[in-house]
């Protein structure tokens, strides 16, 4: 593979919503190429900075990435979705401000071998963690047909789920899928002549569906929100990019939920709950990226930034 190299999303407006000291604790739970992660270490003095990635490729190139500041860096080989854990291990009760970028890293979809691309054709894998034991060949040959259907309608959005689903349990009755250009000839027959003249790739939406299920993003995301907030000193921040609506939406409504405090119905006189409110959304609408930045950077288009403090 060729060096790990990877543009970081949003990365001044990060920085600010961290609102970073220099002696705080802050966790960077997708390291990735650690662009975000060296700006971060540059700020700090006495603070330490945590940083947590699934994949080992992405590891080594922030290891090297983050060389002048190893002093106040720990690397982590881990999901974030196991935050509470990797604190306790290394005895840390709070943190400042934790990171997450939920977007796939460059390097891991221009590498043809890793199976996330539709443009090239290699092993059915998309595995961010390569120890993890479900592949998108998993997924292709062996999920039952009403669930492809759900994920690919449900992770992907995708209009034609039924029909794509459908193909594929019939070819893969037939053969083994083998290969990420195998799926995208299968998709493809199962679109309409219309849908295959749009301007996006028709395999995209399902490729995004199965990567999701393949890695079980949405389920890690409701795991890490349940543990961050907590983790978090007063004042300390979360912010979360997404990139996808589903992602957004369980963000937007974590955020909101922790917010609010509250859960007795609107009808009750006095609160019986005695839940209090946890944080304090900083963003109304989530922050997106500037023209400035898409002009570099056309994968940023779809990123939204969501941040929320610790009261």
């Amino acid at each position: 593979m060729s060096e790990f190299h990877h543009v970081s999303v949003l990365l001044d407006e990060c920085i600010e919503a961290l609102n970073i000291k220099p002696e705080g604790i802050y966790v960077d739970g997708t390291l990735g190429g650690a662009g975000h992660s060296s700006r971060i270490a540059a700020m700090l003095t006495t603070g330490r900075l945590i940083g947590i990635d699934r994949d080992t490729v992405a590891l080594t190139a922030a290891e090297k990435r983050l060389e002048p500041y190893m002093d106040r860096v720990t690397l982590v080989h881990s999901d974030f979705s196991e935050l509470k854990n990797v604190l306790s291990r290394l005895n840390i009760e709070k943190v400042d401000g934790i990171l997450l970028d939920l977007g796939v890293s460059s390097p891991q979809l221009d590498d043809g071998a890793r199976g996330f691309s539709y443009m090239a054709d290699a092993p059915l894998d998309m595995r961010m963690n390569r120890e993890d034991p479900v592949t998108a060949h998993t997924v292709v040959n062996t999920w039952p047909y009403e669930e492809l259907r759900r994920i690919l309608y449900d992770y992907g959005e995708e209009r034609y789920a039924p029909q794509i689903a459908a193909a594929i349990c019939r070819r893969r009755e037939e053969r083994t899928i083998e290969t990420t250009l195998e799926l995208v000839d299968i998709i493809r027959s199962a679109m309409p002549a219309a849908a295959l003249r749009e301007k996006q790739h028709p395999a995209k939406r399902s490729f995004q569906a199965i990567r999701i299920a393949v890695n079980d993003e949405l389920g890690d995301l409701e795991k890490v929100l349940d543990a961050a907030i907590p983790a978090l000193n007063p004042g300390g921040r979360l912010a979360i990019i997404t990139f996808h609506s589903l992602e957004d939406r369980i963000v937007k409504n974590a955020m909101a939920a922790a917010a609010k405090g509250c859960t007795c119905p609107p009808n009750f006189p006095v609160c019986v709950c005695g839940k209090t409110p946890q944080v304090k959304v900083m963003t109304r609408k989530p922050i997106t990226s500037s023209d400035e930045e898409l002009n570099r950077n056309p994968r940023a288009r779809s990123a939204k930034l969501r941040v929320c403090e610790k009261i």
